[in-house]
């Protein structure tokens, strides 16, 4: 992010403009939105720049800039549409102190301005860093259509009762009063007319200092393999309304971006044999926070009740009579057979599918190899990438076909996503020769569906190379 977004107060302020034709226009019909003093400088300008002047919205001096004008001025745009022009007045302003916006000149400018949906008070900038307008302009677009006019007059009434407002409990209980009245209460009255707008958030006060303190409670959140576009609503939701997040070492950061901004963000992050957080003191930080009153969600990748754990959790949660729920989530089997083309059953192939773990508590788990190593068999393989060599040497050890399709899907769903087809006779050394430096999921007894053709005719020393980018 090389250009952060912030809102400048203009009340009072000076912002001045260079130019007077339609790039000055499109500029100040946006900052006549504000309560800024405008000032325009133009030898030649438009004739609705003169109406507005005219009209006492901006004021118009009908000549070139030259040093001192910007004196005091907040912003500064250079709109005259000629370079060198321009590139003279920019100079100008940053002499006198003023931020300087050049029009369609992202490298020389120090601040952009943003596509923007007005729902005054409620303003929503949208910015593409110059990138991309035609994007920023879609979004507007479909913002546009999303928020009710009706927006910016329930703001602005809400926002005078504030003060009234704060004999609530800071923190959630206040949340929970202004999300009734923004998305109940308020929209209701406003039908009715805004007359009744402010009854209604009397009424709704009294009913919210009447109620008791909402308990804490835990969500057990499936935050699916990584690509934010398969959370669920349900799980979005969760998120929004979480006061703590306890998250694994696989969250996304996209995921987690989700969460609110205030929300307490904790990283109990582990790793098979490597750096972990005790089980124990992740059950702790729940019930901590839980008995405080907090809004957990205890955020885990893929489907939480998939090799996550889960009861042990539930356990510590109940024991402590802290109330809970649990969000499924896509487990990365999902995700990771639908990005080589394949389903997980198919009759007359396989009418079962094995979900496995590589290890558990003990070390390399050990599973019923013999029935696995039968033809048509068809395994999911999770946290398997360390204990491939065994995983290996048990199916040879019990007799399955060398030539069974072996498939690792690395980071699966994510934009780095990657495939490596290779064979059981070939998992190794293929798997370490290829150096998968993220989570895997693996598939006994199945090949992207593109390479099904392809596998029995490349020669099996040099599986290895066929890695791919999925797409």
């Amino acid at each position: 992010m090389n250009h952060f977004p912030i809102f400048l107060n203009t009340e009072g302020r000076r912002i001045v403009l260079s130019g007077g034709g339609d790039a000055a226009l499109a500029k100040l019909r946006l900052l006549m939105k504000t309560t800024a003093h405008i000032s325009v400088f133009a030898s030649a300008a438009d004739d609705q720049i003169k109406a507005w002047a005219e009209s006492g919205k901006l004021r118009l001096i009908e000549r070139a800039m030259e040093p001192g004008d910007a004196m005091c001025a907040a912003l500064f745009y250079a709109a005259d549409e000629d370079a060198a022009e321009d590139k003279r007045t920019a100079a100008i302003a940053h002499a006198d102190g003023a931020l300087v916006n050049i029009v369609d000149n992202l490298a020389d400018s120090q601040f952009i301005t943003p596509a923007i949906v007005d729902r005054d008070p409620v303003t929503v900038a949208i910015g593409t860093e110059g990138a991309a307008p035609v994007l920023a302009r879609a979004i507007k677009a479909d913002l546009e259509e999303r928020l009710p006019t009706s927006l910016g007059t329930l703001a602005r009434i809400g926002k005078a009762f504030r003060k009234a407002a704060d004999a609530l409990p800071f923190g959630r209980a206040r949340r929970d009063f202004w999300r009734d009245y923004y998305f109940n209460a308020g929209p209701t009255a406003f039908a009715a007319g805004e007359g009744a707008i402010q009854p209604a958030l009397d009424d709704l006060l009294a009913d919210h200092l009447m109620k008791d303190t909402r308990k804490g409670h835990v969500a057990f959140v499936g935050a699916g393999p990584g690509d934010p576009e398969l959370l669920t609503l349900k799980a979005r939701k969760a998120l929004d309304e979480a006061d703590v997040v306890i998250f694994d070492r696989l969250i996304s950061k996209e995921i987690l971006e989700l969460a609110r901004r205030e929300a307490t963000m904790i990283d109990v992050g582990k790793e098979a044999f490597g750096p972990s957080t005790p089980q124990e003191t992740i059950n702790d930080l729940i019930v901590e926070h839980g008995l405080k009153g907090a809004q957990v969600v205890r955020l885990k990748s893929g489907d939480a009740t998939v090799f996550g754990r889960l009861d042990e959790e539930i356990e510590a949660v109940t024991e402590a009579g802290l109330d809970y729920h649990i969000v499924p989530g896509i487990t990365a089997a999902s995700a990771a057979v639908a990005s080589i083309g394949q389903s997980l059953t198919r009759r007359g192939r396989n009418s079962s599918v094995r979900f496995l773990t590589g290890h558990d508590t003990r070390g390399f788990a050990d599973h019923d190899w013999k029935a696995l190593a039968q033809p048509g068999e068809v395994a999911a393989i999770y946290m398997g990438k360390k204990s491939a060599r065994f995983i290996q040497g048990r199916l040879m050890m019990h007799g399955i076909d060398p030539a069974t399709p072996v498939t690792f899907v690395e980071n699966a769903s994510r934009a780095d996503q990657q495939v490596l087809s290779t064979t059981v006779a070939e998992m190794e050394p293929t798997l370490t020769e290829a150096g998968l430096g993220g989570p895997a999921l693996t598939f006994i007894g199945l090949a992207p569906r593109a390479a099904l053709a392809a596998l029995p005719e490349i020669p099996m020393p040099h599986m290895h190379d066929q890695i791919q980018e999925a797409h």
